[in-house]
């Protein structure tokens, strides 16, 4: 008989239901779409553990918590410890120089001395206390390690009034929290042999920002639009006009690049978009992760299996 059980099985839900079994609870699985895919927003993740760079736009809980999520992955999938590099064209050079005043745990490069394909950009700031993962092999690592303790996801319908017993609710926007937003991001994987990159690149632009996470294979993941708008419409022609111009103009040989796949999806966030754990009767829901959830993922799910275990409430903890 399961101790608690857990509605939906993305990113947050997952990490919920391994750490809870980690630490000797028995979490049952639910989600209506069965196992990760390209029903839920976790999928078309960037998968950068960056809490510095995030933290140029995100609240200081997101950089001094989010520094833990690459030792809370580092057991389950393969994390990348390769820094980040933050670029900016000559022209946005002031960009660079904002985006260095606003971060911190960086120092200034030269790009083409840690990535030789990007030796025509001449200014960079190198944060090399970052990394990264491929998000999707995370969520078949995570079903896996499940699988091994014998916790499958069960394909059903189900909501939380509809269960007895303790829930952690970790739907996303299926939650309807009040204050719960969807933010549209819209993505593309290019194929791109020729071009090596060993680290998450962004380029800095007053409109366009643009992040690029390398994969296996040639593949290369483009990011992410962030549109206010609850629309889960496929990637519109702007938008994939704005990621594959930045990414052109990151390395002009992206023009010969294979467009392999586009996606777009809502990412939940609150109104300060910060992830947090909401306390509704016995009730808890894990939600809001914005454009943090695998950096913010694993902490979630320390804070609700805190709260099961022995009732200690963190700081991301929200009574409502």
């Amino acid at each position: 008989m399961a101790d608690v059980t857990i509605i939906g099985a993305g990113v947050a839900g997952l990490f919920a239901a391994h750490e809870l079994a980690r630490r000797g609870l028995r979490p049952r699985l639910i989600d209506r779409n069965g196992p990760p895919g390209q029903h839920g927003c976790s999928w078309w993740a960037g998968g950068m553990l960056a809490p510095h760079c995030e933290g140029v736009t995100a609240e200081p809980i997101i950089t001094r918590l989010g520094a833990e999520a690459a030792a809370a992955w580092a057991p389950i999938t393969p994390v990348i410890h390769r820094g980040t590099l933050v670029v900016a064209l000559d022209r946005d050079r002031a960009e660079l120089t904002r985006f260095a005043r606003r971060s911190t745990d960086h120092q200034t490069c030269a790009p083409g001395d840690l990535e030789p394909d990007l030796s025509h950009h001449r200014a960079g700031l190198f944060f090399p206390s970052e990394a990264h993962l491929d998000p999707r092999r995370a969520l078949a690592d995570l079903v896996a390690a499940l699988a091994a303790q014998g916790i499958a996801i069960e394909r059903a319908e189900a909501t939380p009034e509809a269960i007895p017993g303790p829930v952690i609710d970790a739907r996303g926007l299926a939650a309807t929290l009040p204050g719960l937003r969807g933010v549209r991001g819209e993505m593309a994987v290019l194929h791109a042999p020729e071009i090596t990159l060993t680290r998450p690149v962004r380029l800095l632009h007053p409109r366009h920002p643009l992040y690029i996470v390398p994969r296996a294979g040639g593949l290369f993941m483009l990011g992410a639009t962030q549109i206010e708008s609850t629309s889960r419409a496929p990637v519109t022609a702007r938008s994939a006009l704005e990621l594959l111009s930045a990414a052109y103009a990151l390395d002009p040989r992206f023009a010969e690049a294979s467009v392999v796949e586009m996606g777009a999806d809502l990412r939940p966030a609150f109104a300060d978009n910060i992830p947090r754990v909401v306390l509704r009767g016995r009730v808890l829901h894990l939600n809001g992760l914005f454009r943090h959830g695998y950096l913010m993922a694993p902490l979630l799910a320390r804070q609700a299996a805190d709260y099961l275990i022995d009732r200690s409430k963190g700081e991301l903890l929200h009574e409502d």
